[in-house]
């Protein structure tokens, strides 16, 4: 499955919203270095979906906050 995810990093709390059917708005208290933000979405989508945050990979946008991310079911 292929999810686009906006990331809000340095933000005051975690939360995931979901906009749409395959669109997500993720904040995240990780700041935007040494891909600490990254790992945090990683973390935050796959306690959303279920899975293990190795499951969820970035496909596109890995310095980017627009994301395009695949779940391994």
């Amino acid at each position: 499955m292929l999810i686009k995810v906006r990331v809000f990093p340095n933000a005051k709390k975690e939360e995931l919203s979901q906009k749409s059917s395959d669109s997500f708005e993720l904040r995240t208290k990780a700041k935007a270095e040494r891909g600490e933000a990254n790992q945090a979405a990683k973390e935050l989508l796959a306690d959303f979906f279920h899975v293990s945050p190795k499951q969820v990979i970035f496909i596109k946008g890995n310095r980017s906050p627009n994301k395009i991310a695949k779940i391994i079911c």
